[in-house]
C-alpha cells in the first residue's frame, strides 16, 4: 500500500487519460447506473488558426471542473467537443503564408486548388489543438465530435438559410457595410478592433454663401455630401430646414445640399449640424433612408477616390486626398477652424486594414423585421432581448446582462455574406432573373451558385444544436438541448452568445442555454494581454510539460472570479506544482499508516478528535458543493487548497500521529484519515484529474470500486 516517493506528472498523465477514453465515460452513453438528469455543454470550438493559448486553457479548465462535477453528481453528462472553421481567420492566415513563402497570392492559384490549400491546413491544426485538449485533460466525448464545415453542419447552415429566406428574415439588399479594403470582404460590426488615433477635426463651410458651418474628421468625404441635417429643436437653423443649396464647386465638385432636420442629431454637439454622406458613414445612410436623399459614392473598395470624387481627387489614397481637401478650403477661405483631437479608428481585426464604410449589394437577417412566431408576432431584436429579460437564460456575473441588452438594443441588421473563399457558399443559385434558395443545388442547366461565403458566426450561431443533430429530430437534440451551460470568454458575449440565441430562438422557438458563464482574459503577471508581438506569452502546453496539466489548470481557477481577467506568471503555475506534490505525499504517508487496514472492513469513527475532524471535513465539502453550484470556481479551489494543505496536512494528520500508534484508537484514526483522503480525492478531482485519479488507482480496492471519474461525488 506504498506510494512511489514522487509524483512525476509527465509520467502519469498520458496513461490516465488512455485509461479514462478507454472505458468510454467521456460518452454519456456509457456512464454507470440510471442517469436520469441530464448535464450538456459544448465547447466554443477553438478556430483552426494554429494552437491554443492560455484563454483556452482557462476555458477549457472551467468546462471541465463543471462536467467532472456533473458526472460524479450522477448525471448524464455530455460535454460536445468540436472546431471552428474560423473563414476570414483562417483563409488570411493561409493567404499570409503562401505570400511569405511562395510570394503568391490566392487568386494565382483559383477556388478550387487554393482551398485545398487551407483544408490541409486546417486539418493539421485540428490534430494540434484535439492532442493539446487531451493533454490538459478534458473529459469530452470524442466520438461526437464537430466541426463548423463538416457536412452535417453544412446540411444544418444551408437548412437555416434557407427558412430565414423563406420567413423574409434574410433578403440581398443595398446597404452601407464594413468594407476591409485589405482583405476585400466585408466584415462585421465585432470584427472591428478600435484604435486610438490623432486626427483632426475641421469645421467649414460648403461656400461662402451656405449658412451652416459643419465639422469633420474626413473633409475627403464630403465631395459625396448630399445633405446636412440638424436637431428639429435647434431654433439656430430653423429658417433653413428644408431648403436645398447649390454649390457650383466643393473641390472641384458640384453639390447639391439639402437641410433637413432629424432627431437624431446632437445639438450641443460641435456647430449642431451634421455634413451627410449617405455612402460613407451608416448612421449617414439611415438618415438618407428617412429623408429619401440621393446617396453619392465617391470612395471605392481599394479605398481610394473614385471619379465620382471630381479630377482634383481621383485615384488619391482617402488620406492624401483629405490633405488636398483641406488645403482647398484654406486657400477658399471656407476652413473656419482645425482642431488635434482624439479618434477612435475602426480597423479590420484579422488584416489591421482601414474599415471604409461602403453601399454594397450583400445578404442581410433583418433584426427588427416582425415575423409569426409560435408565441405570436415578434422581431429577432425582441426576441433575443426576452430571453434574457425573462431570465430563461441567466448570465453570470450579472453585470453583463445591461451589456448584452445595450447591444441588442442597438442592433442593426446582420450583413451575412463575406467575399472570401474558405467558407460556407451562399446557398442561393442565379439564372438570369431567376432565383434559387435551398440545400442543394437546383436542378437543370445554366445554374450559377453565389460566389460568397457566408459570415462564420453564422454557422457558429447554430452550434449547440447542429452539433445535436439538427435538421433532423434526433434523440440527442431531444436530450441534451437546450444546454445547461454556456461557458465563454466575456469577450465574445455578442459575436457568439447573441448569434446563439438569434438561431436557436428563430429555428427551435427555444433557448440554446439556460446559463452562460464568462470568464475573464488571461494577461500577463503586469496585467498587459498576452501577444507574440509582445513576447509575454505563455505556453499551456510548455507548463503542463514542465509542473504538469492539474498545476496549469489550478493556476487559472484560483483567483480567477467570473468575468474578471487573472494575471499569470510562470512562477504561479510552479507553485501548484507544489500543491499536487502536497496531495501526492498526504496521501503517501496515510497508506503508510494502514497496515492491517480494509476499506471493506473499516470500523467506525469513535474518537472524540476523530469526529471533529471529520465534521469539519464535512463542512468544507458542503462549502465547496455550494461554490461550484454558484460557479464560485476560485473560492471552491482556494478553499480546498487551504483545507487540505493547512487543515487536513499541518493540523489533522500532525494530530492523528500519536492516535495511530494507539493499538486502542488506532483504527478510529485510520477509519478518520481513509475518509478524508478519500472524499479530499473526489472533491478535488474536477480541479485536479490526473493527480487524484493516480493516487485512486494506488488505493487498495474494494468493492464497488471504480475509477475516481464516476466515483459518487
Amino acid at each position: 500500500m506504498e506510494l512511489p516517493k514522487n509524483y512525476e506528472p509527465k509520467d502519469a498523465e498520458g496513461p490516465i487519460y488512455k485509461k479514462w477514453q478507454e472505458s468510454g465515460y467521456f460518452n454519456p452513453d456509457n456512464l454507470p447506473g440510471d442517469r436520469k438528469e441530464v448535464f450538456s455543454i459544448v465547447l466554443p470550438p477553438p478556430n483552426v488558426t494554429g494552437t491554443l493559448h492560455m484563454g483556452h486553457a482557462a476555458m477549457i479548465a472551467v468546462e471541465d471542473i463543471l462536467v467532472r462535477y456533473h458526472r460524479m453528481r450522477g448525471k448524464r453528462t455530455l460535454w460536445l467537443p468540436g472546431t471552428d472553421h474560423a473563414a476570414i481567420a483562417t483563409q488570411s492566415k493561409v493567404e499570409k503564408e503562401i505570400s511569405k513563402k511562395e510570394g503568391k497570392s490566392r487568386h494565382d492559384f483559383g477556388r478550387k486548388e487554393f482551398l485545398k490549400r487551407v483544408e490541409q491546413f486546417a486539418s493539421e491544426s485540428h490534430d494540434t489543438i484535439v492532442n493539446q485538449m487531451k493533454r490538459l485533460g478534458a473529459s469530452m466525448d470524442w466520438s461526437r465530435e464537430a466541426f463548423t464545415l463538416d457536412q452535417k453542419r453544412t446540411t444544418a447552415t444551408y437548412t437555416a438559410f434557407k427558412r430565414m429566406y423563406d420567413a423574409g428574415l434574410i433578403y440581398r439588399g443595398n446597404r452601407i457595410v464594413n468594407w476591409d479594403p485589405k482583405g476585400q470582404t466585408t466584415i462585421s460590426d465585432d470584427e472591428i478592433v478600435y484604435e486610438e488615433r490623432e486626427a483632426t477635426l475641421c469645421t467649414f463651410r460648403y461656400s461662402k454663401e451656405f449658412p451652416i458651418p459643419v465639422a469633420t474628421t474626413r473633409p475627403e468625404t464630403k465631395v459625396g455630401d448630399t445633405a446636412v441635417a440638424v436637431h428639429p429643436d435647434d431654433a439656430r437653423y430653423q429658417q433653413y430646414i428644408g431648403k436645398t443649396y447649390e454649390i457650383a464647386d466643393f473641390a472641384g465638385v458640384p453639390l447639391t445640399i439639402k437641410v433637413v432636420a432629424d432627431s437624431s442629431v446632437e445639438k450641443d454637439f460641435g456647430t449642431g449640424a451634421l455634413g451627410v454622406t449617405p455612402a460613407h458613414a451608416a448612421i449617414d445612410w439611415e438618415i438618407a433612408q428617412k429623408h429619401n436623399l440621393p446617396s453619392k459614392q465617391v470612395i471605392n473598395e481599394f479605398a481610394k477616390m473614385n471619379e465620382a470624387a471630381g479630377a482634383m481627387l481621383v485615384s488619391k489614397k482617402a488620406a492624401e486626398a483629405r490633405a488636398v481637401v483641406t488645403e482647398w478650403l484654406r486657400a477658399n477661405g471656407l476652413l473656419i477652424k482645425e482642431e488635434k483631437i482624439k479618434q477612435n479608428i475602426a480597423t479590420a481585426e484579422r488584416t489591421g486594414g482601414i474599415v471604409e464604410p461602403l453601399p454594397k449589394l450583400q445578404w442581410f437577417v433583418a433584426v427588427n423585421k416582425p415575423y409569426q412566431a409560435p408565441s405570436g408576432e415578434t422581431t429577432l431584436k425582441e426576441m433575443m432581448l426576452r430571453a434574457v429579460q425573462d431570465r430563461k437564460i441567466a448570465i453570470t456575473p450579472d453585470r453583463f446582462n445591461n451589456v448584452y441588452f445595450n447591444w441588442i438594443n442597438s442592433l442593426r441588421d446582420w450583413c451575412i455574406s463575406r467575399q472570401i473563399w474558405y467558407g460556407h457558399r451562399v446557398p442561393v443559385w442565379y439564372k438570369g432573373e431567376e432565383i434559387f434558395v435551398g440545400t442543394e443545388a437546383p436542378q437543370g442547366d445554366g445554374w450559377a451558385q453565389d460566389e460568397d461565403t457566408l459570415d462564420t458566426w453564422f454557422s457558429s450561431g447554430l452550434w449547440t444544436f447542429s452539433t445535436l443533430g439538427w435538421p433532423e429530430a434526433t434523440s440527442d437534440l431531444k436530450m441534451y438541448h437546450p444546454t445547461s451551460v454556456l461557458e465563454t470568454g466575456y469577450d465574445i458575449l455578442f459575436f457568439w452568445v447573441a448569434r446563439m440565441i438569434l438561431m436557436s430562438g428563430f429555428l427551435l422557438n427555444d433557448v440554446p442555454f439556460k446559463q452562460v458563464y464568462l470568464h475573464g482574459l488571461v494577461r500577463d503577471d503586469k496585467g498587459r494581454k498576452m501577444s507574440k508581438s509582445l513576447g509575454n506569452t505563455i505556453d499551456p502546453l510548455e507548463m503542463a510539460d514542465k509542473y504538469g496539466a492539474d498545476a496549469t489548470r489550478l493556476s487559472l481557477i484560483i483567483g480567477a472570479a467570473a468575468g474578471n481577467d487573472i494575471k499569470l506568471s510562470e512562477d504561479r503555475v510552479r507553485g501548484y506544482k507544489n500543491f499536487a506534490n502536497k496531495i501526492w505525499n498526504i496521501s503517501r504517508f496515510v497508506l503508510m499508516n494502514f497496515d492491517g487496514f480494509s476499506p471493506d472492513a473499516m470500523g467506525e469513527v469513535t474518537g472524540e478528535a476523530d469526529k471533529a475532524a471529520l465534521a469539519d471535513f464535512e463542512k468544507a465539502k458542503v462549502e465547496t458543493t455550494a461554490q461550484i453550484e454558484e460557479f464560485k470556481f476560485y473560492q471552491a479551489a482556494e478553499g480546498m487548497y487551504h483545507y487540505v494543505w493547512h487543515t487536513f496536512a499541518d493540523k489533522v494528520i500532525e494530530e492523528a500521529k500519536p492516535r495511530l500508534a494507539d493499538p486502542a484508537v488506532r483504527a478510529s484514526a485510520q477509519a478518520m484519515l481513509w475518509t478524508i483522503l478519500t472524499g479530499s480525492l473526489k472533491v478535488l478531482h474536477p480541479f485536479m484529474p490526473f493527480v487524484t485519479e493516480e493516487i485512486w488507482s494506488k488505493l487498495p480496492d474494494w468493492k464497488g470500486k471504480q475509477l475516481l471519474i464516476v466515483e459518487k461525488w
